[in-house]
C-alpha cells in the first residue's frame, strides 16, 4: 500500500511533528511512505517538497491578504482564520498518482486550495483527514472558541471584523460543502472531544468521523536519571522544576497570564521552586513569573526527552488545545502533567492519577494541582502511572496498527 501524508511543514508545529511521526512509523512498519509539504525543514528523503519560494510565498500572501480586507484592514485575528483560495497543486506530482491512500493533516496557509482539496477528493483515491485543530468542519476558523455557529452553516463569524449572516465564514462553509459531497472522507479526530466536535457539523455528514490519537516514540521519550539530566543541563538538584514548553512561550492562548498568577500564589508558599521555560520568548514570560525562572529558549526535539526529564512536573496552562504533543512526550518521560480542563487534555491527564486536571481560567486551582503534585508523596506513582498511560494508548505501534487497519477498511 502506498500512501502520500500531506501537511503544509514536515516538523515546525505541533500537526508536522505528529504527521512527520507517523510517517516515519509507518515506515519502520514496511509500509510505503511519503509525504509532501509546502515547508521541509528536516533532511528526509521521503518528504517532498511542492511549490518554490516564491509561488509559495505569493499563495500565502493572498490568501492573508484576502482575509485582511474581509476583515476591516485589521491584523486582529489574521491568523485565527484561513479560507484556502489558494494553494499548491499536488495532485500532478508522482507521489500522488503511486498513492492509494492520500492522508491529509495540517494543510493551511497557502499548502492546499479548496479546489485542490476537490480534485484530490475526485481522484478515485482513498482519502483520510487527519483533524489537528476544528478547520476541516468549519467555515473558516481554527478553534471556535465555543461558537457553535458552525454546526449550522456559520455565518455572523467573531472572528471578521463586520460579520454577517452572508459573510466570508458561510460562503466558505457552502464552499466546503460542495466540495466534500464530491467524495467520501474518513475525518480522523486526534482526540474524542474533536471527534464529538466535528459529529455536530453539517460539513461531516455523510463521512465517516473517527478517534485515533497522535504517535510516539517511547524509544526516545522515556524516563533518565533525573540527577544525571540535571547535572548536565546545570540545573539545580535541590529545586523543584516545573516546566512549561511552546513554540512561542509568549503566545497568550498558552495561558501565561494564568501561569503567572499561579507562581504568585505559589511564591507566598514556596521558595525552592524554579520554573524552565523551553521555547521562543521564554524570556518574556519568565519576567512576568513571582519565582525564579530559566529560559533555554528554542530547544531542539532530540534534545527534548533530557529536559522532560529534568523536571518534576509539566504545566501546560493553555486556553486552546485538541490533544497536545508536549503532554504526551512528557508523560512518556515519566513526568506529571498539569493543566486546564479544556480540549482534549482530560482524556491524557487522569486526575490524580498521573498529573491534575484543573478547573478552566482558575489559576488558583491551578497552583492547587502543581503544588499538590510537587509536594505530595506518591511522585513515584504518579510517574510510572504517566509512562504506563502513555504505552498504552499512544505508542506508535498502536497507533500505526489502527491506521493500517482504517486504510484498509476505508
Amino acid at each position: 500500500m502506498n500512501i502520500l501524508i500531506v501537511n503544509t511543514s514536515d516538523i515546525h508545529g505541533g500537526a508536522a511533528i505528529a504527521a512527520y511521526r507517523l510517517m516515519n512509523a509507518l515506515l519502520r512498519e514496511g509500509e510505503h511512505v511519503k509525504m509532501v509539504v509546502r515547508d521541509k525543514q528536516a533532511d528526509h528523503t521521503d518528504v517532498i517538497a511542492a511549490g518554490g519560494k516564491l509561488p509559495n510565498r505569493l499563495n500565502f500572501y493572498m490568501e492573508r491578504g484576502v482575509i485582511f480586507l474581509c476583515n476591516g484592514f485589521t491584523k486582529r485575528h489574521l491568523f485565527d482564520i484561513s479560507i484556502a483560495n489558494t494553494g499548491l497543486s499536488i495532485t500532478d506530482l508522482p507521489a500522488f498518482r503511486e498513492a492509494d491512500v492520500i492522508h491529509l493533516h495540517w494543510i493551511n496557509q497557502g499548502m492546499l486550495s479548496l479546489d485542490e482539496i476537490s480534485r484530490i477528493i475526485v481522484s478515485g483515491k482513498k482519502i483520510v483527514w487527519t483533524m489537528h485543530d476544528m478547520w476541516p468542519f468549519t467555515g473558516i476558523c481554527h478553534h471556535a472558541a465555543g461558537c457553535t455557529r458552525y454546526e449550522r452553516s456559520c455565518g455572523e463569524c467573531p472572528w471578521l471584523g463586520s460579520p454577517s449572516r452572508n459573510d466570508l465564514s458561510h460562503r466558505s462553509f457552502l464552499a466546503k460543502q460542495a466540495v466534500y459531497a464530491r467524495g467520501q472522507i474518513t475525518f480522523v479526530a486526534c482526540s474524542n472531544w474533536l471527534r464529538e466536535l466535528a459529529a455536530k457539523s453539517p460539513l461531516t455528514a455523510g463521512h465517516r468521523v473517527v478517534s485515533i490519537p497522535n504517535p510516539i516514540d517511547t524509544a526516545v521519550y522515556t524516563p533518565m536519571d533525573k540527577s544525571e539530566v540535571r547535572q548536565r543541563l546545570n540545573l539545580p538538584e535541590d529545586k523543584k522544576i516545573v516546566l512549561f514548553a511552546a513554540v512561542k512561550a509568549s503566545d497568550p492562548r498558552k495561558g501565561m497570564d494564568y501561569l503567572a498568577e499561579a507562581s504568585r500564589i505559589m511564591a507566598q508558599q514556596h521558595e525552592d521552586i524554579l520554573f524552565l521555560i523551553a521555547g521562543n520568548q521564554g524570556e518574556e514570560l519568565g519576567k512576568r513569573l513571582l519565582l525564579p525562572a530559566r529560559s533555554l529558549g528554542y530547544v531542539a526535539p532530540q534534545d527534548m526527552p533530557g529536559v522532560y526529564n529534568a523536571a518534576d512536573l509539566f504545566v501546560t496552562p493553555s486556553l486552546q488545545e485538541n490533544l497536545p504533543n508536549t503532554i504526551m512526550e512528557a508523560m512518556a518521560c515519566g513526568t506529571p502533567c498539569v493543566g486546564f480542563h479544556t480540549g482534549g487534555i482530560p482524556e491524557m491527564i487522569s486526575h490524580g492519577t498521573n498529573g491534575y486536571v484543573a478547573a478552566y481560567r482558575d489559576a488558583n486551582d491551578l497552583a492547587t494541582g502543581i503544588l499538590r503534585i510537587l509536594y505530595g508523596n506518591n511522585a513515584g506513582q504518579l510517574s510510572s502511572e504517566a509512562r504506563r498511560k502513555v504505552l498504552s494508548e499512544y505508542s506508535q505501534e498502536k497507533i500505526v496498527q489502527r491506521y493500517r487497519q482504517l486504510y484498509a477498511n476505508e
